[in-house]
């Protein structure tokens, strides 16, 4: 084979070393993305060849990772690129990292490079994170309402001024939690106060209250001033209540004498059935009267003249109870004696 090859032509020879060195530059061409590795070479961020090939047989953005790493690199910040490819291949975002690691340079803060990274991957933005706790943000509650001890509703909107704290941004609590805890604190505030005007004079009363038993807590921020910007009355809450347990006793009172009502009712009906009852026994023992007259003049017992002279004393009997009703009727009393 040696001797094959050392029998070709010279001209055979170079052409199949041009060949092969147009295939490498064809395949450097392909694989090599020459413009972003010279403008990393021109900036002074240089990325190897072999890396750049890496990255794009990897599918990761490259052209975005070495513009951030050029920028780092200007800003004077010595991060590995390998560092940023990571970053951007766990789902990241570089740009906000590298701008946050720039700005807190910048801040003299204590940032470090696996705290950005930490910070952005749990979902918060790293770059706003960094602004709040150089100049801090002011957060407000919605109207808080509560009742003071003597009844009156005291309505109030906090006004709460935070700083953010970078070293407590994994694993704590947002803002949510400080505006929910601040509105607790104006409820206890104004629940603890024995009228409605001690507030009113005083609204401090209440920042002092949350102030104490410090809120931040287990948050991501630090809580440096809360101003009661807006109080105002609200509703007779214990007129309210007092009205409404009048009213339920009111409607007790009612129900308990429709019961007695209808058990008087109940009870006239059950009268009168007795009197009915009553009138029914008269007419039976009149009955058996008459009969045992009509068996006494049947025996000889009783006569006709016994029964007229019995016919008699009924009617002169009740023409003088007749007669008495009519005059008392007219006297509006007593009969007359006499």
């Amino acid at each position: 084979m040696n001797n094959s090859m050392l029998l070709m032509p010279t001209w055979a020879i170079l052409t199949i070393v041009l060949v092969v060195v147009v295939a490498m530059l064809v395949a450097m061409l392909i694989l090599v993305p020459f413009n972003v590795w010279f403008r990393a070479l021109a900036s002074g961020a240089h990325v190897s060849m072999l890396r750049l090939i890496g990255m794009k047989m990897r599918k990761v953005d490259y052209k975005l990772l070495v513009d951030t790493y050029i920028v780092s690199q200007k800003a004077g910040l010595n991060i590995p690129i390998v560092e940023l490819e990571t970053h951007l291949m766990a789902g990241g975002d570089i740009i906000k990292v590298v701008d946050a690691l720039i700005a807190s340079h910048s801040a003299k803060l204590d940032l470090t490079l696996e705290l950005a990274k930490a910070i952005d991957l749990s979902g918060k933005d790293v770059v706003e994170a960094v602004k709040s706790s150089v100049v801090p943000k002011v957060i407000k509650t919605n109207w808080i309402e509560a009742v003071a001890k003597n009844g009156i509703q005291v309505k109030a909107v906090a006004q709460v001024t935070i700083k953010t704290k970078l070293d407590r941004q994994i694993g704590t609590a947002d803002t949510d939690t400080i505006l929910a805890r601040v509105g607790e604190g104006i409820v206890t505030a104004i629940g603890q106060a024995s009228t409605h005007n001690e507030i009113m004079s005083n609204p401090s009363i209440i920042s002092k209250t949350i102030l104490a038993e410090h809120l931040d807590k287990n948050t991501a921020y630090e809580i440096l001033s809360i101003d009661i910007c807006d109080v105002d009355i609200g509703n007779n809450i214990g007129a309210k209540l007092k009205i409404e347990d009048a009213e339920s006793k009111k409607k007790i009172a009612q129900a308990a004498a429709e019961e007695r009502k209808a058990q008087a009712v109940a009870l006239e009906q059950e009268m009168k059935a007795k009197t009915q009852e009553m009138k029914a026994l008269v007419l039976a023992s009149e009955r058996e009267v008459h009969m045992a007259m009509a068996a006494a003049m049947k025996n000889g017992k009783f006569s006709a003249m016994d029964y007229y002279k019995l016919q008699n004393l009924t009617a002169d009997t009740k023409m003088r109870n007749s007669i008495s009703g009519e005059k008392e009727d007219k006297s509006g009393g007593k009969p007359e004696e006499r």
